[in-house]
Parts: structure tokens; sequence; C-alpha cells
């Protein structure tokens, strides 16, 4: 008896997390096969406002001309990275790093599906301060169907 139950509660658990379901479906991470040496994920945050979804990234070290943002296969929103960054040369002969702890970022790679009332068509994307921020607008929803009742002769 204690089974049907644990199933039971177990069900409305899921059913209790949906919107999280539904997130994870539509911005889940598509670039499983790319985890490969070399290429790492980019931390992100996603909020969707009543207009739009805006992605924040940690990019540190990286310039707005080192991130690339696509859209691939129609709804697949894409950011990427070559993964240089400069170290900064001394400006006397003779300068040398005596210790270099901050490892240069790899190749960065992130993948999203985006929703079907993504406008891909307004998608903005800025890099500042070592975040970059991608805002991806909504399509308007479509109107509501008018029901008219009609008089019957």
């Amino acid at each position: 008896m204690s089974s049907i139950v644990d199933s039971f509660n177990g069900g409305l658990d899921s059913l209790f997390n949906l919107p999280e379901t539904i997130e994870k479906l539509m911005f889940q991470h598509r670039d499983d096969s790319q985890r490969t040496r070399g290429v790492s994920n980019i931390p992100v945050d996603i909020m969707e406002t009543p207009k739009e979804y805006v992605f924040y990234m940690d990019i540190p070290g990286l310039s707005k001309t080192d991130i690339q943002v696509t859209v691939e296969d129609e709804n697949t929103l894409v950011v990427r990275s070559n993964g240089k960054r400069k170290r900064e040369d001394g400006e006397e002969e003779g300068c040398k790093y005596l210790r270099l702890e901050r490892r240069p970022p790899q190749k960065l790679l992130r993948k999203f599906r985006l929703p079907e009332n993504a406008n891909l068509a307004a998608i903005n994307a800025k890099c500042e301060n070592g975040v970059l921020t991608v805002t991806v607008e909504k399509h308007p929803p479509p109107p509501k169907s008018k029901t008219v009742q009609v008089a019957i002769a």
C-alpha cells in the first residue's frame, strides 16, 4: 500500500514542478555531444518577463569581439567564444610574470532551444563588465477568438 501512496506522491511532486519541467524543456542545454575537452559551459541565468526572455552569462576576460551570438536550426540560440584572452605585457624590457594563476578561458559554447513565441528577428546582445546579456523579445500572443451569437430566423 505504501508503494502506491509513494508513487501517487511522486506524481504530485512532478505535477507541482511543472513550470520547472517546462523551463528545462524550453531552455535545455542541447549541446551534450559538444562537451569535449577544451569546450566549457558558460554559466547562465535566464529570466522571463511578460515581453521577453533575458539570458545573463558570465564571460570574464572576454570582450564583445570574442563572443558570437547566433541562431541556428531556426530556434536554437548559440553563444560561443574562441577562448583567447590577451595577457598584459610588461612595458619595460625584462618584465616577466612571477605567477600565472588566472587560466585563459577555454572555448565556450552554449545552446538553448527557444520557445515558439520567441521573436528571432528581435534578439539583442550586449557585453558589459564581464557579463553578456542576450534579450529575446516575445511575439505578442495571438488575439483571442470572439464568439458571435447568430440569431436563428
